[in-house]
């Protein structure tokens, strides 16, 4: 087998097998920098124009990706990060300010609900790494709160040490038979 990484993001593979056919492949790798790809100046481009028209990050990324674009370390997308570098170096300011997260108004990112209760948001997340706060990450690996009085009561309680755990899991494994 032979891998010739190439100028630009694609590599090519050849494999010659024992029986002597041979097969030869384009392989998407990643490269360091948006200039290294193929594409990358009209990426740049495009991004420049995308930000100044008021779109976000993400919907600019989203956009790119369904143009064809990819980002220099991710072979499948552009991902918004690469748009904000790309956007900063030229001294565009994002049009509308971003959330990490984007969730149901009924829940609350540690942010919110730390501001919800006047308590340090680190606190929160010091008693997630340590078990005592007990509670599914969503899909984005935000940890995401039930906006009520039962959290916001369950969550004082544990910051006043009267209780040592909460369990606000709302995926809960049946135990049977074991």
């Amino acid at each position: 087998m032979v891998l010739n990484r190439g100028e630009h993001e694609t590599g090519s593979v050849r494999i010659i097998w024992r029986g002597g056919l041979v097969t030869e492949l384009a392989v998407p790798m990643t490269v360091s920098s948006v200039d290294r790809l193929e594409r990358g100046a009209e990426m740049r481009a495009r991004i420049l124009v995308l930000a100044t028209s008021g779109l976000n990050d993400s919907a600019i990324a989203a956009t790119l990706t369904a143009e064809g674009h990819r980002s220099p370390a991710c072979v499948e997308r552009v991902l918004p990060t690469t748009v904000a570098a790309i956007r900063r170096d030229a001294g565009i300011v994002a049009a509308h300010k971003q959330t990490r997260w984007a969730h149901d108004t009924c829940l609350l990112s540690a942010v919110q609900l730390a501001k919800e209760l006047s308590i340090p948001v680190n606190w929160l997340y010091v008693q997630i790494r340590k078990g005592r706060l007990v509670i599914d990450p969503a899909s984005s690996g935000a940890h995401l709160f039930r906006q009520s009085p039962e959290v916001f009561t369950a969550i004082r309680r544990l910051r006043n040490r009267e209780i040592e755990h909460v369990d606000l899991k709302i995926n809960r494994r049946e135990k049977r038979g074991h």
